[in-house]
């Protein structure tokens, strides 16, 4: 942990920060190892402190590395408070996208410092993954593909999609998930034109499109994949949509290295869905980084111009949705490589029609 403390530690000198005071979960995780539910950490140029009470104290020695662990007697607050006032910081960063109005109205009460809004500070560096992070995410990732095979043996007409998700949430923590990575969306026949139709009590019919978006937590990371199939025949619209979505999505396969920006290989889905004459019926972004956190960068969308670096772990996710007769969506998760990408999801893609 305590590379990662540097990096940010660099990160506070190029924003001329003394102090950086983390309570994010995912980034207190990303820097200390916690796990636990109470915890705030203090970064400074020669000092790192982990600050928790008396339940984690022994949970947090086991855990952390690289910093000074200390229990608050009283309000935590208090605590930060003579921090700031021993290492005499003059600037102390914050989560400002994080912390609530009503905890940023006690930092400006208690804390003799200026406080700098500095979110997005930690979450750059988590952007670039470690081999190990790649490692684990390839974990959750093949939880998920041995869970799509487990649907595809079970599923049949007369199952709720409530009932399909349950089967399938179960059977990835049978496999060592620790939970979902998001509520799973089962979304069939005509809902599957939602692009986050989350599971519901519809009864799935023979000669429907069924999307299935899900993906699970293996020791704080996250997998995220999505796959259409039918059960019976779907109709030869569907089955054009199907194979626009798939090309598109391995378009992006082909394209995704270090060096191309987040709008360029947004580009590549979008232009290729709308010659094809679906193009206002693709109206989310192509993809977003994964990792800690089931949404974070960088951003495969219109809005990002920024390159990807090798180590970022992306989704490809392109899709179609037609009101009243149904959508496609595919998905998988890539490692960023220089010259490449390497697919860390390796469920099938070709249309399934059981």
């Amino acid at each position: 942990m305590i590379d990662r403390i540097n990096r940010v530690r660099k990160a506070m000198q190029k924003d001329v920060l003394d102090g950086y005071l983390v309570s994010s979960p995912a980034n207190l995780r990303y820097l200390t190892n916690f796990t636990g539910t109470a915890g705030i950490a203090l970064i400074t140029p020669d000092d790192a402190f982990f600050i928790t009470d008396f339940r984690y104290m022994e949970q947090a020695a086991e855990q952390t590395s690289g910093l000074k662990i200390l229990q608050h007697q009283g309000d935590i607050i208090g605590e930060i408070s003579s921090l700031i006032d021993q290492k005499q910081l003059s600037s102390m960063g914050f989560e400002d996208q994080f912390v609530s109005f009503a905890e940023y109205s006690l930092y400006e009460e208690f804390f003799d410092v200026e406080l700098a809004p500095a979110s997005g500070l930690i979450e750059r560096l988590r952007e670039k993954k470690e081999q190990s992070e790649i490692e684990t995410i390839s974990k959750a990732c093949q939880i998920a593909d041995a869970a799509y095979e487990h649907v595809l043996k079970m599923i049949r007409p007369g199952m709720t999609e409530i009932e399909v998700a349950n089967q399938l949430d179960f059977f990835m923590r049978s496999l060592g998930a620790s939970g979902t990575s998001f509520e799973t969306i089962v979304a069939s026949g005509v809902r599957s034109a939602l692009p986050h139709g989350v599971a519901s009590n519809k009864v799935i019919a023979e000669g429907e499109m069924i999307t299935l978006d899900f993906g699970c937590y293996y020791q704080g990371y996250v997998s995220d994949i999505t796959r259409t199939f039918a059960i019976g025949d779907p109709g030869e619209k569907l089955k054009e949509i199907y194979h626009i979505v798939l090309t598109a999505q391995n378009m992006v396969l082909t394209e995704a290295k270090a060096g191309i920006t987040g709008n360029q290989l947004d580009q590549v889905a979008r232009t290729y869905i709308s010659e094809q004459g679906y193009g206002e019926a693709f109206g989310h972004s192509t993809g977003h980084g994964i990792g800690l956190e089931i949404h974070e960068g960088p951003t495969i969308s219109r809005m990002n111009e920024f390159s990807l670096e090798i180590g970022n772990v992306i989704t490809d996710e392109p899709g179609i949705y037609i009101p009243d007769l149904g959508g496609v969506r595919i998905e998988d998760d890539l490692v960023v490589l220089e010259n490449g990408n390497h697919a860390l999801t390796h469920a099938p893609k070709e249309l399934i029609i059981l």
